[in-house]
């Protein structure tokens, strides 16, 4: 389908529903900075509705990939496309991808769908489910987002990528024997937050502990979180934000849910949004990567043992 639009005055662009497929940055997001920052300034069409050049899709995608770094929007929007791509540079936003996840690079790019989920799977049994995680995943979605945010991937090519991942993982989770020891974990994310792959992670690194899990999937309203929280029991309720998310809108979603929990259901966030590693909240634990799990299960073991 095609989301190109053309306005009576000749004007064209993507429909907003489009640019937030294509940069992970969520409508109400778009609309924000529109109003805060006065960009996007995206043109109208005969009905209202907005149009995005592709100049204002190419810099959304610069700034998102920035945010996911830990940079804030606000000093990013006033920057020019080439002093983003610069600012990327310094930070280490296109490092050179490690030559052994090339081969699966390729096969991304290729569109080789089934030799990708093979040799993730292959990949896998090889590392083992943590290391694989840890030393595979997290430097390949890294790569992935780096090559999308250079206009090098298509949206598209990265939801295959996304999509076979997903499954290798799901099928690894299915064939695990669990001993489901505490904490019982309940994973999800809030409305408006779309991403599943990090939630999907985070289960399996909890899984390797041993930890019973409960997967909602994505974007549960806060109300249903609460229910489900009780219904299953939970010692933990675990919340991933990515870095298309609101930053302003976590730290008060976070607070409004730890004050609808009892106080015996412990909170994490985890994610790859900035603003968690810029604030607090009482019996809120932000947990900083992956490889943080651990030493949160961990904390949590050592305190109920106490």
């Amino acid at each position: 389908m095609n989301t190109n639009t053309t306005t009576e005055t000749g004007a064209s662009g993507l429909g907003i529903g489009a640019v937030e497929r294509d940069t992970g940055l969520s409508k109400d997001t778009l609309r924000m900075w529109e109003r805060r920052y006065r960009f996007p300034a995206p043109a109208r069409d005969q009905f209202g509705e907005r149009l995005y050049s592709a100049a204002d899709v190419a810099k959304l995608r610069a700034v998102r990939r920035l945010m996911d770094l830990g940079h804030r929007p606000g000093e990013l929007i006033a920057l020019s496309l080439e002093e983003l791509d610069a600012l990327a540079s310094e930070t280490g936003a296109r490092a050179p991808c490690p030559d052994a996840l090339q081969p699966l690079l390729a096969l991304i790019k290729g569109h080789r769908v089934e030799e990708l989920r093979l040799d993730l799977g292959q990949a896998l049994m090889r590392q083992g489910l943590q290391p694989f995680l840890l030393d595979t995943v997290v430097p390949l979605n890294r790569a992935v987002g780096d090559l999308w945010a250079q206009g090098e991937f298509a949206i598209f090519e990265e939801h295959l990528y996304t999509e076979s991942l997903q499954g290798v993982l799901r099928g690894a989770l299915g064939a695990m024997q669990r001993t489901g020891a505490p904490p019982r974990v309940l994973l999800t994310t809030l409305p408006g937050e779309q991403h599943g792959l990090g939630l999907l992670m985070a289960e399996a690194m909890l899984a390797v502990d041993g930890c019973a899990c409960v997967s909602l999937g994505t974007q549960t309203p806060v109300q249903d979180i609460v229910l489900a929280a009780d219904s299953q029991q939970a010692d933990v309720v675990a919340l991933s934000f990515s870095a298309a998310f609101p930053a302003a809108q976590v730290w008060d979603a976070l607070r409004e849910i730890r004050r609808r929990l009892p106080a015996s259901i412990t909170l994490w966030a985890g994610g790859g949004n900035p603003a968690l590693s810029r604030g607090s909240a009482e019996q809120v634990t932000a947990i900083g990567g992956l490889d943080a799990i651990p030493q949160a299960v961990g904390a949590w073991r050592t305190t109920r043992a106490a």
